[in-house]
């Protein structure tokens, strides 16, 4: 399927597909019944505190851009049940994954929104999210085509304005030149301090790193990944 461009204030456009495959009958009801329960409205005014999107109470937030299959986000709700998590996926198929996942597990700590993440930061109150997870994003290996890239300075500022004071951005990739341009993109900012002090650091996995399917194919065609936290200051 060709890809559907939209567009956003992101950087000078947003690219992605909406949809692939055609949805089976449970992924269907999932779509129709399950997303309505859990699907953030950025029409609606945003909650002076982004806690009060959930149904129980959470001690705190923490978002995620792109969580593909959701096998990330599922696996960190359930092992942290005080965290209210937000996933970000504009690919139907893929939040009829995560759905599915939800309904399985009786996650109640997870809320979702199924377009540009850019319009949902920019809704969003500032110093909102105690965490944003960027994890195996779209790395875009075309040098022609690096401007579409999610890590921009123009998202960045939107990170840092709803990151608490010493939040954390989390991202991770196989691709070397994203690495670097991650690096290169938050140095330049200055909002941002790169936690680690040695090669580990950025070599081993978050902790309680579940793991994710691009990360294992990487691995399968001799990759590497890195894993770079980065400070709000």
């Amino acid at each position: 399927m060709a890809e559907e461009e939209r567009r956003s204030r992101a950087t000078e456009a947003f690219f992605g597909r909406r949809k692939g495959k055609a949805l089976r009958q449970n992924q269907q009801r999932l779509m129709d019944d399950v997303l309505n329960a859990l699907l953030i409205d950025i029409k609606e005014l945003a909650p002076a505190d982004l806690k009060a999107l959930f149904s129980k109470p959470v001690a705190t937030v923490r978002l995620e851009i792109g969580f593909g299959g959701g096998e990330h986000l599922i696996h960190r709700a359930l092992e942290n049940p005080q965290t209210g998590f937000v996933g970000v996926e504009p690919f139907v198929n893929s939040m009829a994954k995560l759905l599915a996942r939800v309904e399985e597990s009786g996650a109640d700590n997870i809320r979702v929104y199924n377009d540009d993440a850019a319009a949902l930061l920019d809704w969003m109150p500032a110093g909102s999210v105690s965490q944003i997870d960027l994890l195996y994003p779209d790395p875009w290996p075309k040098k022609k085509h690096w401007k579409r890239r999610f890590v921009s300075q123009v998202n960045l500022d939107r990170f840092h304005r709803v990151l608490e004071k010493n939040g954390r951005f989390c991202f991770a990739s196989d691709i070397d030149t994203y690495i670097n341009w991650t690096l290169q993109h938050c140095a330049k900012h200055g909002g941002f301090e790169w936690t680690a002090q040695n090669a580990n650091d950025w070599l081993t996995p978050f902790d309680g790193w579940p793991g994710t399917r691009y990360e294992a194919k990487a691995r399968r065609e001799g990759r590497s990944s890195a894993y770079l936290t980065f400070r709000r200051v």
